[in-house]
């Protein structure tokens, strides 16, 4: 089973048993919105997260990751959600520019 934690969304804890899903994916079928312009597709970087804890369960960068990191766009210890696998616990955080103006954001 796949457990993600979002640190500033209240420590909000999201469970998946699918096999292959993207993290987005985990997050909108937990309820949670999380910001993705291209629809998920990695072609933006708009469902950026912060990785705290756990990169060791999540998939290898996808080649759209590499691009964006090459660009600069992409720091280290950031993944895209639509484009990164988890295959156990992880601690994630929304990054400042990516936060959505309905929800209530924690320290």
């Amino acid at each position: 089973m796949v457990k993600i934690v979002i640190e500033n969304l209240a420590q909000k804890e999201v469970y998946s048993n699918e096999d292959r899903a993207s993290v987005l994916k985990i997050f909108h079928s937990n309820y949670i919105d999380w910001m993705h312009a291209c629809g998920g597709k990695g072609r933006c970087t708009t469902c950026k997260m912060i990785v705290l804890e756990g990169a060791t369960h999540l998939s290898t960068p996808s080649i759209a990751e590499e691009g964006y990191r090459k660009k600069g766009e992409l720091a280290d210890g950031e993944r895209l959600a639509c484009q990164t696998y988890a295959s156990d616990y992880c601690k994630v955080r929304v990054p400042d520019e990516n936060k959505l103006p309905h929800l209530d954001y924690t320290a």
